[in-house]
């Protein structure tokens, strides 16, 4: 049986993703999938994308918004172009999205089973069950616009959507796993992210079963949406909520403020990451250190992607530390590195390309860079995160830093208006 995973709030959030970002979000995404199946297999990577700690964390490293909504969109779209040349070799498929895409996904399943070789109509039937569960049967306020279904040639798959509440500006990511779930009607979430926001009427629980039969009789008559509010009487008594069975399930609470502060960040992880750049750069990254005035900046970031990596589910309860790799398209905690950026997925893209052809040496080191930053953590110090983040900033320029706002006062340059 699939098991609740943990929960989060999530900032709603507009705006867009340029297309400077965007591109090296999809290969990095790509990239870092390639080298999770790699490591661990395929089914792993499913498992990692139903972890929402982790799955923040993908987004973070990859220079999104750190603590925003904006993180699932952006991720999944990401995926959706990068793997989507990947498909024969890694066995993966990304389908739905945002809005209408989300719509066209039972129509994408059908054709990728019928492609590959499994049941697409069964994919398809669990695509619209997933969605129903989670607008219908889990009546928590949210409105779902996003339904992203990531399913692998053997048919297993995630599901990650979202719902958004607008008028209190919050939103809410519910993942889901095939693997262990056995109904679409008692507890199968993987996991649901959202604030807190009172009472929720959740007949995706096992409890509700005998409610759930009721319900059935009435469907044809009233429709879902009437359901819920006749099972006090059906009953004869108010509905009450549910108690959790999983009370002590992690909780990640995504702040309003766009800026990175240090109750954000675990810093002895930061100073781990930092120690094991300085200590294994030099060995494993000799010829990546010769690059003048990036290269051992890049050794830092690869130790944040490393974990992201390797890393296990406990170490991603800070989403923000991982934003310390490329920063943020808004600026925070700093503007994005596109140099810094662009030495990352080479570096990765190489481990990967020579690991396949059966040289594990720079995805070795890769893996080591991570195995020390945890060895060192205990012990390391370094600056304080405040200090390193306006030392990011100072060496901003000579990193490539860009952020949105860049993007919007080069046209008025342009015309002369400032």
């Amino acid at each position: 049986m699939a098991q609740r995973a943990g929960n989060a709030d999530l900032p709603l959030h507009s705006g867009y993703v340029p297309r400077w970002l965007s591109q090296r979000m999809a290969r990095l995404g790509a990239v870092v999938t390639q080298a999770i199946i790699h490591e661990y297999g395929r089914d792993e990577f499913l498992r990692r994308l139903s972890h929402p700690f982790w799955f923040q964390s993908f987004g973070a490293v990859m220079g999104m918004d750190w603590h925003s909504s904006g993180i699932t969109t952006s991720v999944i779209g990401a995926l959706k172009r990068g793997l989507g040349p990947l498909e024969k070799e890694l066995g993966l498929h990304v389908c739905g999205g945002r809005g209408k895409h989300s719509r066209e996904t039972p129509g994408q399943l059908i054709a990728i089973g019928q492609r590959i070789g499994f049941d697409g109509a069964a994919l398809a039937e669990a695509s619209r069950l997933v969605a129903k569960v989670d607008s219908a049967a889990v009546q928590d306020g949210f409105d779902l616009y996003l339904h992203g279904f990531i399913v692998a040639d053997d048919g297993k798959w995630v599901v990650v959507q979202q719902g958004m509440k607008g008028d209190a500006r919050q939103a809410r990511r519910y993942h889901w796993l095939s693997e262990g779930l056995t109904s679409f009607l008692d507890d199968p979430h993987a996991a649901i992210d959202g604030k807190g926001q009172g009472n929720i009427v959740n007949l995706a629980d096992h409890r509700a079963e005998a409610s759930r039969r009721a319900q059935l009789r009435m469907l044809g008559e009233l429709g879902p949406d009437s359901i819920v509010a006749e099972i006090g009487r059906l009953e004869g008594k108010p509905v009450e909520p549910a108690e959790t069975d999983q009370p002590l399930l992690p909780h990640l609470i995504m702040p309003a403020h766009h800026d990175v502060r240090p109750k954000d960040v675990m810093l002895r992880r930061l100073h781990g990451a930092l120690a094991a750049a300085a200590d294994r750069g030099p060995e494993d990254f000799s010829q990546l250190l010769l690059v003048p005035g990036v290269g051992a900046r890049t050794v830092k970031s690869l130790a944040m992607v490393a974990e992201v990596i390797h890393g296990a589910p406990h170490r991603f309860a800070d989403p923000a530390r991982f934003s310390m790799a490329h920063g943020g398209k808004d600026g925070h905690p700093f503007p994005v590195p596109l140099k810094v950026y662009d030495e990352t997925i080479r570096v990765l893209k190489s481990a990967v390309t020579k690991a396949r052809l059966g040289s594990e040496e720079e995805l070795g080191a890769i893996r080591r860079l991570d195995e020390q930053a945890r060895r060192l953590e205990a012990k390391a110090t370094g600056p304080s995160l405040d200090a390193f983040i306006a030392e990011e900033r100072r060496l901003s320029p000579a990193y490539g830093g860009r952020t949105v706002w860049d993007d919007v006062a080069e046209p008025r340059r342009k015309a002369g208006q400032g």
